[in-house]
């Protein structure tokens, strides 16, 4: 009799592989997915956030940068220069990014290719709002609900993160950072920047104020952060259209 073959792992489902266990597969999903939505990030943080020892979590942290799933960089010093070695700071690699989804990157790279050649930037740009505006529709009411910039801009982070970008807000000097800890379409986006931008626009029309993209994963940041000035009183948001290509 002919043995099926077994259906493909999803990403998430190889990353969670037992090491030395099962426990110790999903023990390492959890840190990789605290990586992703919070790093760069010291080791005892993600002890302190996983609720587990030091030891435990720099166990798993060595593996994933073992497996160029997670690199380390040196944490700024604060003050005067201390003594000794810099804490080090861990955040996911590319390959490590793709365990949570860049499934079909090669097909959309390769259809955009074909977009650019026969129809031009236009076309790309075309493509990219109405992509956009399909993601928007599904939150506008949501987002556009809040009375100030700030508050919507903590809505949209929580659509963003129904969509699968574990989306962040923090409040910095006079405006609040939209932060995107992950971005389905980073590889893609690296080709064809006209992603970004229109997803910048479209932020600044829900959010009813002038934004500013600090930082993109497609360049190699650690995540994507936008800048949300703080309005004055009376300010209220404009929405994105229905139609049309202006978003």
């Amino acid at each position: 009799m002919k043995k099926t073959a077994p259906a493909p792992r999803t990403p998430e489902e190889t990353l969670s592989l037992p090491v030395g266990g099962s426990h110790d597969g999903r023990t390492r999903l959890s840190v990789a997915r605290l990586l992703l939505e919070q790093g760069p990030i010291a080791a005892v943080a993600v002890a302190d956030a996983l609720g587990l020892s030091p030891a435990a979590v720099r166990r798993h942290l060595d593996a994933l940068v073992a497996d160029g799933e997670a690199v380390t960089r040196d944490a700024p010093r604060l003050g005067h220069r201390g003594r000794g070695r810099p804490a080090k700071l861990f955040l996911l690699t590319e390959s490590g990014r793709a365990r949570f989804g860049h499934a079909y990157d090669d097909l959309a790279i390769s259809a955009l290719r074909f977009l650019a050649e026969t129809g031009g930037d236009q076309a790309v740009r075309a493509f990219a709002e109405r992509r956009m505006l399909t993601l928007v529709d599904r939150h506008r009411a949501a987002v556009t609900a809040p009375a100030t910039p700030a508050a919507r801009a903590e809505a949209l982070a929580g659509a963003l993160t129904r969509e699968g970008y574990a989306a962040s807000t923090r409040s910095v000097g006079a405006g609040e950072q939209l932060c995107q800890h992950h971005c389905p379409v980073a590889h893609v986006a690296a080709e064809f920047p006209q992603l970004c931008e229109v997803e910048t626009a479209a932020f600044a029309a829900l959010l009813g104020t002038h934004v500013q993209r600090l930082a993109t994963i497609a360049n190699g940041d650690a995540a994507c952060t936008t800048h949300v000035p703080l309005a004055g009183p009376g300010i209220t948001a404009h929405p994105v259209p229905h139609g049309g290509k202006s978003l």
